[in-house]
């Protein structure tokens, strides 16, 4: 599979608002908890998410592993914190979206997305080319670079962002992240 131009974003890790600079293509895990390989918690129609996402026949959901954030409240901690999931290569990732559709899926809805933006784009083309036309969703924190979201660009159909905080009080007690509001406001600014 044909790697995105850019195949050092993980040397350097640079994708969240964390800047972390982990080196995930040397096996270190970032603070999102994941190195370069992709990690997957689960694939699958999911209908528990708003109904104008899920509709009828279900959102193509993939879980990925990782996360920027360590809210306290969250309810997937071990597939947040990269413990759960499994590795997959990007050649079955384009599978996974290819099922989900055949599945009847309304969408293929991108949950916690981030950490492998590179692989999924490069992915979602090689997808686009075996037939994949469904709408893509990017469903996310909210906590995201606007250059990262730019990556984005022709590849998401639709943004389901889950704003947090306005207060960077809040934002650094439930999520060790005070600069969460200006970093959301942008990136939601950046995905209308």
């Amino acid at each position: 599979m044909k790697q995105m131009k850019n195949h050092n974003f993980y040397d350097n890790c640079m994708l969240c608002p964390r800047t972390c600079g982990a080196q995930r293509s040397k096996g270190k895990t970032g603070i999102c908890g994941v190195t370069e390989t992709l990690k997957v918690a689960r694939a699958a129609l999911h209908f528990w998410e708003e109904p104008c996402i899920s509709g009828t026949k279900g959102s193509g959901a993939v879980f990925f592993s990782g996360c920027a954030l360590h809210c306290v409240f969250c309810q997937n901690e071990s597939i947040a914190q990269g413990t759960a999931g499994k590795e997959i290569t990007p050649e079955r990732l384009v599978e996974i979206f290819l099922e989900l559709q055949e599945q009847g899926a309304n969408n293929i809805n991108l949950v916690t997305p981030t950490n492998f933006v590179p692989q999924i784009i490069a992915a979602l083309d090689q997808a686009r080319k075996k037939g994949l036309n469904l709408p893509i969703v990017y469903n996310t924190s909210g906590y995201e670079k606007v250059e990262t979201l730019r990556r984005l660009n022709g590849y998401v159909d639709v943004y389901l962002p889950d704003f947090k905080y306005l207060d960077p009080e809040h934002a650094k007690k439930y999520s060790g992240a005070e600069d969460y509001p200006e970093v959301a406001k942008a990136a939601l600014e950046e995905m209308v």
